[in-house]
């Protein structure tokens, strides 16, 4: 029963996400841009560094997470790895997309997302008690 409201949980919050973009886009009049489906999306190479640098320093948080929960047995430290990747990657996103990104307003798209995940995962925590 839970895995069942787990994905009712995250289908719900990739419906607000959607719908929300939606929204902006038409109350801002926010261009939708083409790019390929699993793409990284730099904005030029100053970003990809930056997003690569997050990504190694979330892998070794992880790594270092993962050895707190089986030697110590800390278990709600998990949460905070998406938490610490949102908090950097969106940020950086929004700050390059809204400083050298042709389509300026895209940044605005990006921040919903991110406040919708830091949210969501929130809500989720609350809701599926995992700090009990």
């Amino acid at each position: 029963m839970f895995w069942i409201k787990l994905a009712l949980f995250l289908l719900i919050v990739l419906g607000v996400n959607v719908l929300i973009k939606l929204l902006l886009r038409k109350v801002l009049k926010i261009e939708k841009e083409k790019k390929p489906f699993f793409s990284y999306n730099h904005i030029n190479n100053l970003h990809r560094k930056i997003d690569w640098g997050i990504r190694i320093s979330t892998f070794f948080i992880l790594i270092i997470t993962n050895m707190l929960v089986i030697v110590e047995n800390y278990p709600d430290w998990l949460i905070l790895i998406p938490i610490f990747w949102i908090g950097l990657d969106y940020p950086v996103r929004t700050f390059f997309e809204r400083k050298y990104s042709q389509n300026s307003k895209q940044y605005i798209l990006t921040i919903s997302e991110g406040v919708i995940m830091l949210l969501a995962i929130i809500v989720m925590v609350m809701q599926f008690n995992f700090f009990i």
